[in-house]
């Protein structure tokens, strides 16, 4: 069992929690961020128990130091996303296109190895050695990964139906 400050602090937090995060999730309107700024105004006030619980409702001062986190927190984020604004290109990129858009929704289909391996080495450019450094697995074990994984490609990307390979019938 607690005693002492620590335990008047613990009780006074469990008393006091619900309400905080109530008046700090009606300002954000986010509840992961409420519990941020909330737990961070708990902090100020344990930092300053001595002088902050001799305080006629230090249930307020915990609010009031919540709220203006909030709002600093608002501010600071409003301040950044006007820099960002202001520094990116206002062009947009164009949308992918159905090429693309096949390659992506077949790499979704191969095991996540292969995958990876192809989009190291073809997209990304790095060489078999790189991937392999990267992946921390052997250079065979990449190319390996690399040949099953453009088999799988070709027959997702393929026009012709899998039990026709090549157009040709599979029985005589």
């Amino acid at each position: 069992m607690r005693d002492g400050a620590e335990g008047d602090f613990a009780d006074f937090y469990s008393a006091t929690w619900p309400r905080t995060l109530a008046v700090v999730y009606a300002l954000t309107g986010d509840r992961g961020t409420a519990e941020e700024v909330a737990q961070e105004a708990y902090v100020k006030a344990w930092s300053h128990w001595n002088k902050v619980s001799r305080y006629d409702q230090p249930s307020a001062w915990v609010r009031q130091v919540a709220t203006r986190l909030a709002v600093s927190r608002w501010r600071r984020s409003r301040v950044a996303a006007t820099w960002l604004s202001r520094q990116r290109d206002h062009e947009t990129a164009p949308p992918p296109d159905e090429t693309t858009t096949a390659l992506v929704r077949a790499l979704q289909e191969i095991p996540e190895a292969q995958r990876r391996a192809i989009v190291l080495h073809h997209l990304a450019d790095l060489t078999v050695a790189e991937v392999a450094r990267i992946e921390r697995c052997p250079v065979g074990t990449v190319k390996a990964r690399l040949s099953r994984g453009r088999t799988a490609l070709a027959a997702l990307l393929s026009d012709q139906p899998a039990d026709e390979p090549n157009g040709a019938p599979t029985h005589v």
